[in-house]
């Protein structure tokens, strides 16, 4: 055996010698070893960010052979079959068609359905229309990036940010503009980890102290005949009206009517816990899989970045002028910061209302009418994301 010719050869094909082949190799690696901080120290979003910087890291690891990015875009010529991908693409290849076909967002709206308390949406129906004014930061980010120039199809898979729903902005973008899958979706879980930091500032900006000391009347009780009822109710009504919402609405609802439902505990608890843990271990690895050197390190990645965080900015500009609105309307019964938690990040988003509420007054407790708006945020960013397949994908 020639000893020096094995070694040149294992050497060769290693990755240590394909790594500084392209020195943004090496700068994935230091993001995804950034993101890995900011998840397992930080803690910001970490259930999700710790895969999906891990996938990162084994996707831009040389050698790997995990992920190939080229072979969907012969899939979504029309030039390559999921069974070729079975065959021919790598591990994180074959995870990603979860992805692909909608299925790991799908299943983690049944989980979020399971442990989502619509008692306080039911309970003061008004909620909801400050869900949906906390939308306007999807539609305000879709007409700046269209601006700037990006294809209507990216243009609202950047806008869906501004829902603040992870789940939600990788199931549209992997229908829309998969290629752009990465940066949307780390800049989703990124703002959603930073909401104690971006909201804040907006709330005591857009009111007054008199506003955020107002403390609101006891929510009515719900019955139970009610939650039962509310899950099949919304389904049938929004499905008829936007049928594209079916899988992420269905899926939601389907969790939330096994929870309140009484009689299917241990699906419940499964689509809590078991099937929530695994889909997104799936789920945050592949997505992270995505984000390939030479796909990602782009100025149009920082123009995404830019713009989820207006997303964000305006979806919280949203909620909180319909909140004053409602609040002189009804003469000073609604405290407006609850329309900051319009957005969708629960229960974070809701946190943060009964955070400022309770700094202008000690007594305030706000964090149950805030839970409405929030809730009601999953529902509308569910429907503006069904919105946005059935406009853009025709």
């Amino acid at each position: 055996m020639d000893v020096a010719n094995t070694l040149s050869q294992l050497w060769s094909t290693s990755g240590f010698c394909m790594l500084f082949s392209d020195w943004r190799q090496i700068v994935m690696i230091a993001i995804a070893c950034f993101l890995l901080y900011l998840g397992l120290v930080k803690k910001f979003e970490p259930m999700l960010l710790v895969g999906i910087a891990f996938g990162m890291l084994l996707a831009n690891l040389p050698g790997s052979n995990m992920f190939h990015p080229e072979m969907w875009d012969e899939y979504i010529a029309g030039n390559m079959t999921i069974t070729g991908i079975f065959h021919e693409g790598g591990l994180l290849d074959i995870l990603y068609i979860g992805v692909k076909s909608g299925l790991y967002p799908s299943l983690i709206f049944l989980g979020v359905g399971a442990m989502t308390d619509f008692g306080p949406l039911i309970a003061n129906p008004k909620s909801l229309l400050l869900g949906a004014a906390a939308q306007f930061g999807i539609f305000a980010a879709l007409l700046l990036a269209i601006t700037i120039g990006f294809p209507d199809n990216v243009a609202a898979s950047i806008g869906i940010i501004g829902g603040a729903d992870g789940p939600t902005a990788i199931w549209l973008t992997s229908k829309l503009a998969p290629e752009y899958l990465a940066p949307i979706a780390i800049a989703a879980y990124s703002y959603m980890a930073l909401i104690p930091m971006i909201q804040p500032p907006l709330m005591r900006l857009l009111t007054t102290k008199a506003e955020r000391e107002i403390k609101m009347e006891q929510l009515k009780p719900v019955s139970k005949k009610q939650k039962i009822l509310f899950p099949i109710i919304v389904t049938i009504f929004v499905v008829l009206l936007l049928p594209s919402v079916a899988p992420l609405l269905g899926c939601l609802m389907l969790g939330n009517l096994l929870k309140e439902s009484g009689v299917t505990d241990r699906l419940s608890d499964t689509a809590q816990n078991a099937l929530m843990n695994i889909v997104t271990i799936f789920l945050a690895t592949s997505v992270g899989a995505t984000a390939l050197y030479y796909r990602f390190l782009t100025l149009q990645t920082i123009e995404i970045i830019v713009l989820g965080l207006l997303a964000f900015e305006f979806a919280t500009f949203g909620g909180l002028i319909l909140g004053k609105i409602m609040c002189k309307a009804t003469h000073g019964k609604i405290n407006p910061l609850i329309g900051s938690a319009g957005v969708s990040a629960v229960p974070m988003a809701a946190r943060v209302s009964q955070s400022e509420g309770a700094k202008a007054n000690p007594s305030n407790f706000l964090l149950m009418h805030a839970m409405g708006p929030n809730v009601a945020g999953v529902i509308g960013s569910a429907v503006a994301a069904g919105f946005l397949l059935a406009v853009f994908s025709l």
